[in-house]
């Protein structure tokens, strides 16, 4: 979206907060561009002057809800270990899509789209290198890349399965981070101690307030949009 004047910002915004409360109400495959549009006081065809199409606009809601995850891991764990921030990124993730199938289905579409998915890979293999360099110390950039695909087919294996009475989300969040942690050779020891230390974090409500931070990122970017006299 480089170069959009005031107008498109304002345009772009509206869009961005009208899907977001679209796709928690019902879902990203049933909310079309046209509802998207007409929830943000536009006409249906106003939408592809803010977005290429459905995919671009969830791009920029995965590209928001990355950066507030990962803002989030690191304000809980600064005081620990970037494999902690690690584990506790991720968790959230997984926590998040037990709050509403909605939201189930906004993170697996992310994982699962060709340009969210490839966001999510290239943004996120550069960070791993950061995390698990010790444990893969003759890995380079592209093994990286190509083991956060590895890792995130795992991820989104996890979201798109419900939690129930036999598999908790306590045992998921368990059998999730010990896949991953073993992914990047992660000793025994170091995976249990990282995934006791996560389920002792009151997930829950950590991933409440990233929600709400989510949309208010989206609402204050339309403020400032209003505030400076652009719509």
């Amino acid at each position: 979206m480089k170069g959009l004047q005031p107008k498109g910002i304002a345009r772009r915004n509206k869009m961005l907060l009208a899907a977001i409360q679209l796709f928690l109400e019902q879902g990203y495959e049933k909310t079309t561009t046209a509802q998207i549009s007409r929830a943000a006081g536009m006409s249906p065809t106003s939408f592809f002057a803010a977005f290429e199409n459905k995919e671009a606009l969830l791009l920029k809601l995965t590209q928001i809800m990355f950066e507030n995850q990962f803002e989030k891991a690191r304000s809980f764990a600064e005081n620990h270990e970037p494999l902690m921030v690690y584990c506790l990124e991720t968790a959230l993730q997984i926590n998040i899509t037990e709050l509403s199938e909605s939201l189930r289905e906004i993170y697996v579409m992310a994982y699962t789209l060709p340009s969210t998915s490839e966001y999510i890979y290239r943004s996120t293999a550069i960070q791993i290198k950061n995390i698990f360099a010790t444990y893969m110390p003759d890995a380079e950039d592209k093994d990286f890349y190509e083991m956060d695909i590895a890792s995130g087919s795992i991820t989104r294996g996890f979201m798109a399965k419900p939690c129930d009475m036999y598999f908790t989300l306590d045992r998921k969040l368990s059998r999730y981070l010990d896949c991953c942690l073993k992914l990047y050779n992660v000793p025994t020891e170091k995976r249990n101690s990282l995934i006791e230390a996560v389920l002792a974090v009151d997930l829950n409500s950590v991933t409440a307030k990233l929600i709400e931070e989510i949309v208010a990122k989206a609402e204050t970017g339309l403020e400032e949009a209003i505030g400076n006299k652009i719509t």
